[in-house]
């Protein structure tokens, strides 16, 4: 490996997704300019070994960032911790190359909803929320141990649904920085080797996953926050054909039991002080669970794989679980056919759904050991 570190800067635009980064806070004024400050660790493979020729000269690491949103007493000024990778999409020239990145973590430091202390901010309800950005920019090698990257940055705040309000905050803007590669030697003098033939086979992941998630209740033209958090368990067993070293596709059988499935209010809104609490009624376990099937993709890397599903419910009855579903997922590696999962659910494209918190084994692996 090559070890590397970096430091960047990262301006972005807040899109104006609701009332509070609209303009509906203390300050009267809008939430709409992120600046934020990273340092990374990251590890590569060497230069012209097989995992770089076939991953693209991938890279991963661990990162950390500061963000001001420039509202700290309403909003935080919340510290980042993200894993990331990032490869060469295309080589322009012997010094310069088109990458993409994503990163991937938690955000810590914000300042949630609060009836009484915070009662502007309806966007954020957690303390912590999950971090999501992508990127695509230019690197270009301005010394054999110094690159520098210029591009485009996109990025996301949320947490996964699990605590009402879940506005989430987006943003897009730019990004720069400097990475030091420790022994990185000149092009000239790195050996390159064939690449062996990749065994096309299929393969069978099996994933377990469980969370928790609140509940909105439409009341008329408004919708109330259910005031519990309910379970959520389930599993996928999805049959993956492996086209080569970077993608596989297939199906997966998905079943999951959603505590939150067609609960619905009950008689009443029973005043409690000066605040509104549903009494909410829960219906019998077999109208919260469902099967169901989706097309699956993945995006295969060196320890991590990027997946996507769109699936439907086949059995179930009714209601909430007549859906229409679609997931973006995590694989980080543990052992060769062992894994994290980390994923998230939506319906119809923008409703969210649950998280998707797991362990998985993939049957039959037969990517070949490279050393």
């Amino acid at each position: 490996f090559m070890h590397r570190i970096g430091a960047e800067f990262r301006p972005e635009y807040i899109f104006p997704t609701n009332p509070f980064v609209e303009g509906e806070n203390r300050a009267g004024q809008p939430i709409d300019l992120s600046l934020s400050g990273h340092l990374r660790y990251s590890f590569q493979f060497r230069p012209g070994s097989i995992p770089d020729q076939i991953y693209g000269g991938a890279y991963q690491g661990i990162g950390a960032a500061y963000y001001d949103f420039g509202n700290p007493d309403e909003l935080g000024n919340p510290i980042a911790v993200y894993l990331f990778q990032g490869a060469r999409i295309a080589r322009i020239s012997p010094r310069l190359s088109f990458n993409y990145e994503w990163n991937f973590g938690l955000s810590f430091g914000w300042k949630p909803y609060d009836d009484a202390v915070n009662p502007l901010n309806k966007m954020m309800g957690s303390k912590m929320n999950a971090y999501l950005n992508a990127d695509f920019f230019l690197d270009w090698r301005v010394t054999r141990e110094v690159d520098f990257t210029a591009g485009l940055s996109l990025t996301h705040f949320s947490n996964g649904n699990t605590k009402f309000p879940n506005a989430g905050l987006n943003a897009v803007g730019l990004r720069a920085g400097l990475t030091y590669n420790f022994g990185r030697k000149s092009s000239e003098m790195t050996p390159r080797t064939v690449c062996p033939a990749f065994p096309r086979h299929f393969s069978y992941d099996l994933t377990f996953f469980g969370s928790w998630r609140r509940k909105g209740i439409e009341v008329g033209d408004k919708q109330y926050a259910a005031p519990d958090a309910y379970t959520v368990l389930g599993f996928n067993f999805a049959s993956m054909y492996n086209f080569g070293y970077k993608f596989r596709a297939g199906v997966s059988l998905d079943g999951v039991y959603d505590g939150s499935a067609n609960v619905a209010i009950a008689d009443q809104i029973v005043e409690m002080g000066s605040s509104a609490d549903l009494a909410v009624e829960k219906p019998g376990v077999d109208r919260q669970l469902a099967l169901g099937v989706s097309a699956r993709a993945e995006f295969v890397m060196p320890y991590f794989n990027i997946g996507v599903g769109l699936g439907t419910n086949f059995l179930h009855k009714g209601g909430d679980l007549k859906a229409f579903y679609q997931m973006l997922t995590l694989k980080v590696a543990v052992t060769r056919s062992s894994y994290v999962h980390i994923g998230y659910s939506l319906r119809d494209f923008h409703m969210p759904n649950f998280l998707m918190l797991g362990v998985g084994y993939r049957f039959n692996n037969k990517y070949p050991r490279h050393r």
